[in-house]
């Protein structure tokens, strides 16, 4: 479908800014952009139309990270320049791609510069802005999958730069290509700054990426609640086992970090004793069951 041909969604309001039909409620418009975007009935829509420049600028933002093409501005002027801000900083050394994929349900993906050699962090769609800026950045060494929900176009990825994929054993089917497979479930120390722990739950092969006690990638097992205001896992979104992945969660209170990054949900940067307390009340969470 083009986007004339599907409808604007009634719950936006009036404006410039609208989402329509092709949404898939990702919430990656949401995160980017909280103050103009709400959810609405499964949907994303427009809650409010940009107040001002930065506004307007993260409303940009997400219309380029959209991975259905969802949102549209009637007025698209400054939209090039927006481009521009991909992949956007986070920390340093740390940057989140945007242009999500429909192929990981607009799974978020992050660049992590490092002096032996930058790590994609799942993947974004490939398009040549960010093959271009990633060159600028020093190119791609290696490329850490999650799971096999949120490869996008990491194979694309991983040819343009011949970088080495890491993926599960159990998610081979989603990259049988990839160079290195992790096996079993314990920890890999892959080197002195990062660690592979297998998270199995949301699916059978998850994994998470910790760098430097300070960084947790964590694909679809673990984000933050925005309207609770603490982390959480999706029970409804569980593919593999419910009670593993509670398992999976109290192995990991039990490590050090400060940023949860995940694929899909919201990030969040806390103190480690925060953190650790978040992580104390989500295990208690998962084991009660409510």
């Amino acid at each position: 479908m083009s986007e004339r041909q599907h409808r604007r969604l009634a719950a936006n309001v009036a404006g410039s800014f609208y989402v329509n039909s092709a949404c898939i409620d990702c919430d990656t418009c949401r995160q980017l952009a909280p103050d103009v975007f709400r959810e609405a009935g499964g949907y994303s829509a427009v809650a409010k139309q940009p107040g001002s420049d930065s506004e307007r600028r993260q409303a940009l933002q997400a219309l380029l990270s959209c991975p259905t093409n969802a949102i549209v501005c009637e007025e698209k002027s400054g939209t090039a320049e927006v481009m521009e801000d991909f992949p956007l900083r986070l920390d340093e050394g740390l940057y989140y791609c945007g242009f999500t994929s429909p192929k990981s349900y607009g799974g978020s993906s992050y660049l992590l510069l490092r002096p032996d050699g930058n790590w994609l962090i799942d993947a974004p769609r490939y398009v040549p802005h960010l093959v271009r800026r990633f060159e600028q950045m020093g190119g791609v060494g290696t490329i850490f999958l999650t799971h096999r929900d949120d490869v996008a176009d990491a194979q694309l990825y991983a040819e343009r730069f011949g970088a080495k994929r890491i993926i599960h054993a159990l998610e081979r089917s989603a990259q049988p290509e990839a160079e290195h497979f992790i096996e079993g479930v314990a920890d890999v120390q892959w080197d002195a700054d990062t660690k592979i722990i297998v998270v199995p739950g949301h699916t059978r092969g998850s994994m998470v990426l910790l760098y430097r006690s300070r960084y947790l990638f964590t694909g679809d097992h673990l984000a933050w609640d925005r309207e609770r205001g603490m982390l959480t896992a999706f029970d409804d979104f569980c593919w593999y086992s419910w009670e593993e992945q509670g398992k999976s969660m109290e192995r990991l209170a039990a490590e050090t970090f400060e940023w949860v990054l995940p694929g899909h949900g919201k990030r969040v940067h806390l103190t480690a004793d925060a953190m650790n307390r978040a992580m104390r009340r989500l295990v208690e969470e998962m084991r009660s069951g409510a």
